[in-house]
């Protein structure tokens, strides 16, 4: 399906020689059809690069909300249309824009930065139209995601009010939750009717999340303001406009929440607690129409290799192995004199508490404090490591308490286009004892730097490059790069305290883990039971995490497996460059080389590494 690019540069540079040199090895005569092809190529990647952007463009005047994610303020009070018929206008549109991509271009004519975008553009768009089948088997409603609590989570995260015209803007996006959650609730029950739900469990969160939006003032007569009311009055007190205007505001949005936004959620809670009565305990995707071929799809579009579920499930046993082999190491370097399981208890139980923070607000504000000078220690070493380093800053941020319950330990967002906005790596301490200090520095170095904040910040940020690519993702790219930047610290004398290289390699080991239990969840119909109780055993963290680990791998097929297999990839691409390339091994050339194209599905890697390997 996809060109090699090696191929293609190989092809080229030997045309470029056949173009200069005859057959006795004397200039052959035809510089000016050499400059001619070149120009010739310069002017069609010209035209192709204004054509990525049209479409981009064009793309992205269909999603008021990922306009306000690249901090644009256009249809700043609008949301999205995601309605059936919109949805497939939309992919009948990118179907389109394919068709007339391969038509009007030939990849040959193309300079190579142009024929990778090609390339990867047609990759994204035949993977779409693969995928398009199966769009409604992505639960709308999760216990781990959906709008009922991304709405808020955009509104406080990504709604900036520098104006009038912005809070006008929140207001009317108030009034506008009652439809655009309506929309979602009517693809949920259009989902459940065709028995596309999430298990019976995930409901009492997932209502518990809901109820948590619409407690406090207005929406009730506590004396507390609710999350998005103490969010937008903020943003209001902070504007430069007259008292009047002020009060003016606070009281059209205390109205939109009362009319529109409770009802919104009354009528989800409605919804939740109606389907949590006929909904099953089945966990895995083969509970789902197809769904064989389903989960086999998001392995591919997760992974973008082509590796089976149980190739998959036996590379994650093999490295649990591996993992296990060099914990016992440090357990009898740290003098436990216990079996490695007896060891896992003692990191999970912390009987002397010197592995967590206090459960109290100075503790989680410790967490924070600490999780930060991790970060910019690591970001004075940069140097070391990269040529190209990231301008946008970073932040590191608690998750709100109106999600902190169902959301992740740890995530990123990435920085806003024009920096007006920093990235940010959210840290969950919900369950302080659930983030012990242990771990710390391999979750700050995934989240921050020179993990996700690296990669994503350098690939908006990359020149020259058409922006469905700065914008763009593969999991597995993405994700094996922050799990990659969890061991490269290791190599700089990071993780000194071994409790702490124990916790990097539990980082590894989790990963390596979710490739056994998303297999077992979703192939070999493992119970929520049964793949909570592999990572109790085989892993060194808490129950509580462990429960939430796979409660998100049920919801999320696939997307678990992404983060160890690009790991073994970047790491298998960087030992064949150093045995390749000997002293001449250079590994901030080696890391621009893995960053410069932004995100790219493994094999596309691997082509442009052994490019790299052969110019050097």
């Amino acid at each position: 399906m996809i060109i090699a690019l090696r191929k293609v540069l190989v092809a080229g540079a030997a045309g470029a020689a056949l173009l200069t040199v005859g057959c006795n090895g004397a200039p052959a005569g035809n510089g000016d059809s050499a400059a001619e092809t070149s120009r010739a190529a310069q002017s069609e990647t010209e035209a192709i690069n204004q054509w990525f952007e049209e479409q981009f463009e064009h793309q992205l005047a269909r999603s008021p909300i990922y306009q306000t994610f690249l901090g644009r303020k256009t249809d700043y009070d609008k949301w999205d249309d995601v309605s059936p018929e919109f949805r497939n206008e939309t992919h009948a549109l990118r179907m389109a824009s394919l068709a007339e991509m391969e038509n009007r271009f030939q990849i040959d004519n193309l300079e190579p930065s142009a024929q990778l975008s090609y390339r990867l553009y047609k990759y994204q768009a035949e993977q779409a139209d693969k995928a398009f089948p199966f769009r409604d088997h992505w639960y709308h409603f999760s216990q781990f995601r959906g709008p009922h609590s991304s709405v808020p989570a955009f509104m406080i995260n990504q709604h900036r009010v520098g104006s009038l015209e912005d809070a006008e803007a929140y207001i009317k996006r108030l009034e506008g939750v009652e439809a655009y959650l309506g929309q979602h609730q009517q693809n949920a029950e259009d989902q459940f009717a065709r028995g596309i739900y999430p298990p019976k469990w995930a409901y009492p969160q997932m209502i518990a999340t809901a109820e948590n939006i619409i407690a406090g003032a207005p929406f009730d007569d506590s004396d507390e303001r609710s999350t998005l009311l103490a969010d937008f009055e903020k943003k209001v007190d902070a504007l430069d406009v007259d008292k009047a205007i002020k009060e003016d505001l606070r009281a059209r949005g205390r109205a939109a929440l009362i009319n529109h936004v409770k009802p919104a959620y009354q009528s989800l809670i409605s919804m939740f607690t109606l389907q949590e009565q006929a909904a099953s305990n089945d966990d895995g995707a083969w509970k789902l129409p197809d769904g064989d071929t389903y989960y086999a799809l998001q392995l591919e579009r997760m992974t973008t290799t082509e590796l089976s579920a149980e190739e998959v499930h036996e590379i994650g046993l093999a490295e649990v192995d591996r993992i296990h082999g060099e914990m016992n190491a440090i357990k009898e370097s740290v003098g436990f004199s216990g079996t490695l399981q007896e060891f896992f208890v003692y990191m999970r139980e912390d009987p002397d508490g010197k592995f967590s923070y206090p459960d109290t607000d100075e503790g989680r504000e410790a967490y924070l404090k600490d999780a930060t000078e991790i970060i910019d220690v690591m970001r004075e070493r940069l140097d070391e490591l990269f040529y190209t380093k990231p301008k946008a800053e970073l932040i590191v941020k608690r998750v709100e308490a109106f999600r902190e319950k169902s959301a992740g330990k740890a995530f990123y967002q990435r920085p806003a286009p024009d920096g007006s906005r920093p990235g940010i790596y959210y840290a969950n301490l919900y369950d302080i004892k659930a983030m012990p200090t242990y771990q710390m520095e391999a979750l700050a170095y995934h989240e921050g730097v020179p993990g996700h904040h690296m990669q994503l910040a350098i690939a908006q940020e990359l020149e020259d490059v058409p922006s469905f690519r700065k914008f763009g993702g593969m999991t597995a790219y993405t994700e094996g790069w922050g799990l990659y930047s969890e061991y490269i610290p290791k190599e700089m004398g990071f993780y000194e305290d071994p409790y702490s290289d124990f916790g990097r390699l539990a980082m590894e080991l989790w990963r390596a883990a979710r490739l056994v239990v998303d297999t077992g969840l979703h192939d070999k119909k493992w119970t929520r039971e049964e793949a909570i109780d592999y990572l109790v055993t085989n892993t060194p963290n808490p129950e509580y995490d462990c429960v939430k680990a796979i409660e998100r791998y049920v919801v999320m097929p696939g997307q678990a497996t992404a983060y160890k297999i690009g790991m073994m990839k970047i790491l298998d691409l960087r030992a064949r460059a150093e045995e390749a390339l000997g002293d001449g091994f250079d590994i901030r050339g080696f890391h621009d080389v893995v960053l410069k194209d932004g995100a790219v599905p493994l094999a596309i890697l691997e082509e442009n590494v052994e490019a790299w390997i052969e110019e050097q």
